[in-house]
């Protein structure tokens, strides 16, 4: 059952501030619900007067645009332009009507009507959509549309020419497709002939620009000809864009037809299209917001501010004639949405219940004030508790207050929430720490802080030597080792009293017990002076504490007994692999030694590639491990083949068996001449046929001894001469196929011998070659079973014992056949590795022991793995493997070389990139190589090393080293 209960209260500061702030709430909101009503009311008002300004100002806009046109258009009516009579004498006048259009950008197009039907025309393309429509040609600033007609009245001549800003030709386009114009059937010609005066068109869209505009035109009947200009009113969208730049306000103005003429909007094209792709102006109706066409539709009587509904939100709204001289009963809508007008109001509404709060604030920081001295001590006191009943006992817990009780209560809470974070500081040292000094030293504080004791300290005890010596101890001045005769507790508890004076120095003793209830050691603490503990309560405590300390002991020392045991037989592998050969005497064991001195110096340096390199405890182990097992495959190599000193050479020399051969033909050959005797032939003519016989057949066996020795490279002709010593034969009377073992009587080829036998001197029998069979291994890349990604090529025979075919290796003494069998023990490491259950701090054991054969290009073995695949690990491997190897002076076929020459040779190999550069430089530059070798090479192998000369032939760049 849980026995927290929470009762429920009125807290003191609450009985205080509670009336202050309900009052000031109520007259906070009086205040401010009259204040948002008087702003609304105003807002509405000012909606009014910017409309009534808007509509002033559209006006003077409108009325400068129509004033400029016409006073333009005047202008014209007077010019020579009017009087001459073909389209070159007009062209002179471009200049002038050039500069028109310039200082009056409203101006998109002037032009000429004559009574005979001709036609000249100045149109501006600063309109990206003119220029376009028109497909004016790059430059284009101008476009002279002309037509000549005849006495007939038929075109005569109809041109198009393209200017630039200078008004020199672009292009010339005569006749035109399609160009029949006729100036006398447009509205513009045919009302300027009635009028005496200046007309003005309705609005519309100007074909080529898409701008909105009128024409203006006067006649001037002396001469015949009709003047106009096309006048774009299109900069009153921009102008009432400016007026509301960025706010939801929407204006329009429409004509009596609810044509939009300007819209605030200006990324709101006005021009629609027709069927007959003609451009026509869009109504209010064809916006995508429909407050103002929901405007105009209001009742003609709703010129004051009208209020209404439009896509679900509520908007303010009026319309507004505007008045001019050139105005033909244009509107102004003008459109307000509700939360936009509103928005200041509600801003001050917002600001007042900020205001309103601070001041209720204000007044609860008072009454907090007034109940503090009393209820805040409880207040803090009740937070620290809920916080322990939260799991949070790492909080120290001071609460002052001038009530005696609260004191006192403040410090008991304090030392219970400093015990239990003791106690789980203890728990977690227990569990995760793995020194086990350092462990109790950590447990001793704990538990003296926890009891307030002045000291402490803890004992282990060794068995063997029947004492127990101190691991730990805190403020306390004790031997460092107790003899003791008795593992029994009430002897052994009697033993350590005497010896600490425990009874004077007020000790409290409890036992470290382990599973099978034997004494590990032992826990002490100096209680304080005059302390009254409950010492059953304080005994069961410290039994609980001391069983998870001897647990914890426990397993770090079957943790550690299984560490030393794991090394142990990692070493015991490696003595047994180094042991098995004298060709890899102690490699297994210096490698692991130079590996881990170089890997440290890569820890060490911070420069180059190698300075964010680093290694924790759990890679530290794992680089330990694999290093020392990083040949273990060698335990599955054949000791013949790894020792295999000669090209004849299996479990032992083949050379005695080719030299019986010899002895035979010697044999022979005396047989030969003392046959000859005594068939009387000439003795001294026999005696010097088998002198030289004789004498080739010594020659011939030491050519063959000496080819079998492979210390040097086999010429061609040395290879044809042993083809030809090979050719000899000899007589065999005795079977081959007699005391084989069943292996063997296997490789034996089906025919029947039939004896004696002729055979020649050196021989290729079927017999010597093993087949793979079902032993084939997998590690060809292409293999399904190959599941370690191994990339190596199979020689095409298990074994091949053939003697011609050995006493023809090139170079050194072993076969293809037998090359595999020693880059096998990479593959037998990995698979050996693999198959071991590494935890997952140690999962990277079986590459980095089976990667240091890999080189940089991609051409090692024994799965092609190339720099971006190799750790540094790997690589540090790598060269710890080759510099012992070159370094070895135990080894019965080769003296070890000096440390200038294998350096020279580890630089070569980094020119090849079969070794890391980097950590070449940091071997040698550490110096790692030196205290390796002052620590395993022989005196006379220390030499000089020229840093600069293994910089060059290692390739690096001298000035950058």
């Amino acid at each position: 059952m849980n026995r927290y209960r929470q009762k429920s209260g009125i807290s003191v500061r609450v009985l205080f501030s509670g009336s202050i702030i309900i009052s000031m709430m109520l007259l906070a909101a009086s205040l401010t619900i009259f204040s948002y009503l008087y702003g609304r009311s105003a807002l509405n008002q000012q909606v009014e007067i910017n409309a009534q300004q808007t509509t002033l100002a559209l006006e003077k806009q409108i009325e400068r645009v129509t004033s400029t046109a016409e006073q333009s258009v005047r202008l014209l009516q007077f010019d020579t332009i009017t009087s001459l009579h073909s389209m070159d004498e007009r062209a002179e006048r471009l200049p002038f009507l050039a500069s028109m259009i310039k200082m009056n950008r409203i101006l998109s197009a002037i032009y000429v009507g004559y009574d005979d039907g001709d036609f000249f025309l100045l149109r501006s393309l600063e309109s990206p959509v003119a220029r376009e429509r028109l497909e004016a040609p790059e430059g284009a600033q101008f476009l002279v549309q002309a037509i000549d007609r005849n006495k007939s009245g038929e075109i005569e001549k109809a041109r198009w020419t393209f200017l630039d800003e200078t008004l020199s030709p672009l292009q010339q386009i005569t006749q035109p497709n399609g160009y029949h114009y006729d100036p006398r059937e447009r509205p513009w010609f045919q009302r300027a002939q009635t009028q005496t005066h200046s007309i003005l068109t309705e609005p519309y869209l100007f074909y080529t620009t898409d701008e909105v505009g009128s024409s203006f035109a006067i006649n001037n009947a002396d001469v015949g000809a009709t003047v106009g200009v096309d006048a774009s009113i299109h900069d009153l969208s921009q102008y009432m864009h400016q007026l509301t730049p960025s706010s939801p306000v929407q204006m329009a103005i429409v004509d009596q037809d609810g044509r939009l003429l300007g819209y605030n909007k200006t990324d709101v094209t006005l021009a629609t299209y027709t069927d007959s792709d003609r451009p026509t102006l869009k109504t209010v109706g064809q916006l995508e917001n429909n407050a103002l066409a929901q405007l105009q539709a209001q009742p003609d009587n709703a010129q004051a501010l009208t209020k209404y509904y439009s896509d679900d939100e509520q908007w303010y709204g009026i319309r507004s004639p505007l008045d001019g001289s050139n105005i033909q009963n244009w509107q102004l809508l003008y459109a307000v949405p509700q939360s936009f007008l509103l928005q200041d109001v509600n801003q001050n509404l917002r600001n007042q219940l900020l205001l309103s709060s601070a001041v209720i604030l204000i007044l609860m920081l008072f009454g907090w004030l007034v109940g503090r001295s009393i209820s805040h001590p409880l207040h803090l006191l009740s937070e620290e508790v809920s916080k322990l009943s939260s799991f949070d006992f790492n909080r120290k817990i001071d609460v002052n207050s001038p009530v005696k009780e609260i004191n006192v209560l403040s410090s008991l809470t304090d030392h219970m929430a400093l015990t239990i974070h003791n106690f789980q500081s203890i728990s977690h040292t227990l569990a995760h720490d793995p020194d086990l000094e350092r462990m109790l030293e950590q447990v001793s504080n704990h538990l003296i802080a926890i009891t307030s004791s002045k000291a402490g300290a803890v004992y282990l005890f060794n068995e063997s030597k029947q004492e127990m010596q101190r691991a730990t101890q805190t403020y306390i001045d004790c031997p460092e080792t107790i003899p003791c005769h008795s593992a029994e507790w009430s002897e052994l508890r009697a033993t350590l009293m005497e010896h600490l004076d425990g009874t004077q120095q007020q000790l409290f003793l409890t036992p470290l017990v382990d599973r099978d209830h034997s004494i590990l050691g032992v826990l002490l603490l100096q209680l304080p002076e005059g302390s009254h503990v409950n010492i059953q309560s304080f005994q069961h405590f410290m039994d609980e504490i001391s069983g998870a300390a001897a647990t914890a002991i426990s397993t770090r020392r079957q943790l550690e007994a299984q560490q030393e045991l794991l090394d142990a037989i990692i070493r015991l592998l490696a003595d047994a692999i180094d042991a098995k050969s004298p060709y890899t005497s102690a490699h297994c064991e210096r490698v692991p030694e130079l590996a881990e001195m170089l890997a440290e110096a890569a820890v060490q340096t911070d420069k180059g590639e190698l300075a964010k390199f680093n290694l924790n405890d759990h890679q530290r182990r794992e680089f330990h491990i694999a290093a020392w097992l990083h040949d273990c495959g060698k335990i599955t190599s054949p000791v013949h083949v790894v020792d295999k000193a000669t090209k004849l050479e299996t479990i032992y020399n083949r050379i005695h068996e080719v030299r019986t051969r010899f002895e035979v033909l010697w044999r022979d050959t005396d047989i030969e001449y003392l046959q000859g005797v005594l068939a009387g032939e000439d003795e001294a003519k026999l005696s010097q046929q088998k002198q030289q016989c004789q004498q080739q057949l010594t020659s011939d066996f030491a050519f063959v001894a000496q080819c079998n020795i492979g210390a040097e490279f086999m010429a061609e002709e040395d290879q044809e001469q042993l083809q030809r010593i090979a050719q000899q034969t000899w007589t065999r009377h005795f079977s081959d196929r007699l005391g084989l073992s069943q292996d063997e009587q296997q490789l034996l080829p089906e025919t029947q011998e039939t004896l004696p036998v002729q055979e020649t001197l050196l021989t290729d029998k079927a017999e010597h070659i093993e087949p793979w069979g079902e032993r084939r291994p997998a590690v060809e890349a292409d293999n399904p079973d190959n599941i370690w990604g191994f990339d190596m090529e199979l020689p095409e025979q298990a074994v091949n014992k053939g003697e011609l075919y050995n006493l023809s290796i090139q170079r050194g003494t072993l076969t293809d056949e037998e090359r595999f069998v020693i880059k096998d023990h990479m593959v037998q490491t990995i698979k050996m590795l693999s198959a071991l259950p590494f935890p997952d701090e140690y999962k990277n054991v079986p590459s980095i022991a089976g990667n240091h054969h890999e080189q940089l290009n991609g051409s090692g073995y024994p799965r092609k793995l190339d720099l971006a695949q190799l750790s540094v690990q790997d690589r540090i491997l790598a060269i710890a493997d080759v510099f012992e190897a070159l370094t070895a002076s135990d080894r019965p076929y080769k003296a070890g070389h000096s440390l200038s020459k294998s350096l020279s040779i580890l630089a070569n190999m980094v020119k090849n990139d079969h070794l890391d550069g980097d950590l070449f430089k940091l071997f040698v530059e550490s110096e790692v190589y030196l205290a390796y070798a002052n620590a395993f090479l022989k005196p006379e192998q220390i030499d000089t090393v020229d840093k600069e000369q293994l910089w060059q032939l290692a390739g690096f760049n001298i000035e950058s080293v």
